[in-house]
């Protein structure tokens, strides 16, 4: 049996439902799997440091992401349809909120696409869905370009905030204990005020609530140090998306084609259910060849 493999993109900043939207989806879709972009950060000893504010900068778009590895393992879900056996993902231990769908909805469109899975069974194909959500899903080229759908949900500002600011962390992939921390390019407070590690290559050793590092049993769980979203949080997300939205406004502009077929969904204004309702159409189309940015590529 032929096998196709849909990469289905679910992009946004952080807190603004993109792994709630992702979850929801894939309890509808039949043969259908979660790549959490979170899961490719570095190890936390090489989060680089921000060079004006000393701690670790867990969101600019070109440290904050070991994107070869997340590239490749795109290219072998692509290949396979299955996760790398040797990817290990932390999204379960991070804290969600439950934001239910109407089950009218729910039930409608999971047994619509049972029914295409049936349909697509009999005609020798089989249909597995790859949902891929992530923070910075649309900075890198590579990574845009291997995705078949591309949904962006943007959220306000002060929304963004206030959700963020109510979750109690994030965790992330385990350090290598053999590992110097960080160096910094630039020292914020000032580096006499810091106590330092001994031995070749010697950096600073930060105080706990610098980093905002814990230890945890499956990694490491991060907490925001204090001004950490108005420094660090939203300056990296208009950096990484002011290049995809008209006049490089990412509160009000529109898609302006560098991403293409970008479906962008306004996050205030649609609630979960109406999110899962339009993309499930979405998904539909391109489950019949009439949509996409690739309508699906096929694998033997």
């Amino acid at each position: 049996m032929k096998t196709r493999i849909i990469l289905v993109g679910i992009g946004g900043a952080t807190c603004s439902g993109k792994t709630t939207l992702a979850k929801h989806l894939r309890r509808i879709l039949p043969n259908s799997v979660i790549v959490h972009q979170d899961d490719f950060a570095p190890p936390q000893e090489l989060i680089p440091i921000h060079p004006v504010y000393g701690v670790q900068d867990w969101d600019r778009a070109e440290g904050a992401i070991d994107w070869p590895r997340m590239i490749r393992a795109l290219d072998e879900v692509r290949r396979t349809g299955e996760i790398p056996p040797e990817h290990v993902s932390h999204d379960h231990l991070n804290e969600q909120k439950d934001v239910p769908i109407e089950d009218a909805v729910f039930r409608k469109w999971s047994a619509h696409f049972q029914e295409v899975d049936r349909q697509h069974r009999e005609k020798g194909e089989e249909i597995k869905w790859v949902l891929v959500d992530g923070f910075l899903l649309y900075w890198h080229p590579e990574v845009v370009k291997r995705l078949d759908v591309r949904v962006f949900l943007r959220v306000p500002h002060d929304v963004l905030k206030q959700r963020r600011h109510d979750r109690h962390g994030y965790h992330t992939a385990e350090p290598d204990p053999n590992a110097l921390p960080p160096i910094p390019l630039l020292i914020d407070p000032p580096l006499k005020n810091r106590p330092f590690a001994a031995g070749r290559n010697a950096s600073y050793v930060d105080p706990p609530w610098l980093h905002g590092v814990q230890s945890d049993p499956e990694g490491s769980l991060w907490r925001d140090p204090p001004n950490y979203w108005e420094q660090i949080v939203w300056p990296a997300y208009v950096d990484a998306h002011k290049d995809m939205l008209e006049n490089g406004d990412v509160e009000h502009g529109k898609p302006n084609g560098r991403v293409p077929g970008l479906i962008l969904l306004e996050g205030l204004e649609l609630s979960m259910t109406d999110m899962v309702d339009r993309v499930c159409g979405v998904l539909d189309d391109v489950s019949s060849g009439n949509g996409g940015a690739h309508a699906g590529e096929n694998s033997a």
